[in-house]
């Protein structure tokens, strides 16, 4: 008898420290991935203060690295839809650090493009204004950041077209675009630039800027996305009846292919209409386009992708570290309305950036923080090279897990 009383007592002194340590083991696991994106954006704020040294000696912001190996500075007389991301980045930084030296640095590189909010030829307004001053508004509200908001909501509101039911992306009377004999290019880029309008809908109460983006999202998700939910780039439109021309590409390897980047604007675009509308039918759509990206068969066990899913020579294509990281950053979006469903997505494809392939070592990569992006194989551009959007889209996705552990520590 007393045998069989000890043995009840092992057994449950096993059961309770088994019960213990998965109990242990579960509430740590918010407290190890904190300290993994805390020791991440340390290494952010060392390394990107070298490439602020840099930006503040030229006076322009960081854009990429050049094939002579020199930086790629933006010359803020002309438009760049790149140029928002390093402000962007230092608002994310001073969000991550409250060091001031990040808010002085946003407050001057984006007021050396301020003045392109009134330039009615670009629909990347929502690209610049909305990652730089937007989050300014965000993180230090202000009334001349609402008013430069505003106005670039209204150029932007500006090439919409009722009669197309879309945003016009490229002025298509010159330069390349021309070449293509497109007439009203829309392309899947531009779903990111609603997140402008909707905001600039809060800051006005006028809805008219909620319901052209609501447009463009209904048109883009009618024509520019296959079966199988990946996307086409560029739909061309006939201006007068707003009826498809052409669906081409005009950065992916061909009409019919999948280029990487493209899903995931398509991704974040689609889940930030589902935050503003609250409309079932987007977050539908955003984790239809989730499904592809994590489910293809193209997809590297490392879920960094190729620049495009569908070229064939997948020994010496380049990766496109810019794409998983808007992916890794829409994910953790998406991962707020699904309960938790893409955590370990978003978190595995983190945790690879964070790698020495892909994470530059300190003081290398001209003091940028990711390696191995593309910007556009076709033109022959920014191959294999950091982007300032990669690492804008890196340093997003790093606060959102911060603040996605932090409240599931709670």
């Amino acid at each position: 008898m007393r045998n069989i009383f000890v043995l009840s007592l092992c057994l449950l002194g096993i059961l309770l420290n088994s019960c213990k340590q998965l109990t242990t083991e579960n509430s740590e696991e918010p407290v190890d991935n904190l300290a993994f994106i805390e020791d991440e954006l340390q290494f952010a704020d060392k390394q990107l203060s070298g490439l602020l040294t840099k930006a503040k000696a030229a006076n322009k912001n960081p854009r990429t690295v050049e094939k002579d190996s020199s930086i790629y500075f933006i010359d803020s007389t002309s438009f760049d839809w790149t140029e928002g991301f390093f402000p962007g980045t230092c608002w994310y930084l001073y969000e991550a650090t409250q060091d001031t030296k990040w808010k002085e640095a946003a407050i001057h590189f984006q007021s050396l493009y301020k003045d392109h909010k009134d330039l009615p030829a670009y629909h990347d307004l929502g690209f610049v204004f909305n990652c730089s001053y937007g989050n300014g508004n965000r993180i230090a509200p202000n009334n001349d950041y609402k008013t430069i908001l505003i106005d670039a909501a209204n150029t932007l509101a500006n090439r919409y077209d009722a009669r197309v039911g879309s945003i016009k992306s490229w002025d298509a009377d010159k330069g390349w675009q021309a070449d293509r004999n497109w007439e009203y290019p829309v392309i899947i880029d531009n779903m990111m630039n609603l997140e402008l309008l909707y905001e600039a809908s809060i800051l006005t109460s006028d809805s008219t800027f909620a319901q052209i983006a609501n447009a463009h999202a209904d048109k883009t998700m009618a024509n520019h996305y296959r079966p199988d939910y990946s996307s086409y780039h560029v739909v061309d439109y006939d201006s007068i009846s707003g009826e498809v021309r052409k669906k081409e590409t005009a950065q992916g390897f061909a009409d019919s292919s999948s280029w990487a980047r493209g899903q995931a604007w398509g991704l974040y675009g689609f889940t930030l209409c589902y935050k503003y509308t609250n409309d079932k039918k987007y977050l539908d759509m955003a984790e239809n386009i989730a499904a592809y990206i994590l489910n293809s068969k193209e997809l590297p066990d490392d879920k960094i992708p190729y620049w495009d899913y569908d070229t064939p020579d997948k020994t010496t294509t380049p990766r496109d570290v810019s794409a998983a990281a808007v992916t890794a950053s829409a994910l953790i979006k998406l991962n707020e309305f699904t309960s938790g469903k893409y955590e370990q997505e978003a978190l595995d494809i983190v945790k690879t950036l964070a790698t020495p392939a892909y994470k530059a070592e300190l003081g290398a990569n001209k003091n940028f923080l990711l390696k191995h992006s593309v910007g556009s194989i076709p033109h022959d551009n920014e191959i294999d090279v950091p982007l300032n959007y990669a690492d804008y889209y890196y340093i997003e996705a790093l606060l959102g897990l911060k603040n996605y552990y932090s409240k599931k520590k709670q």
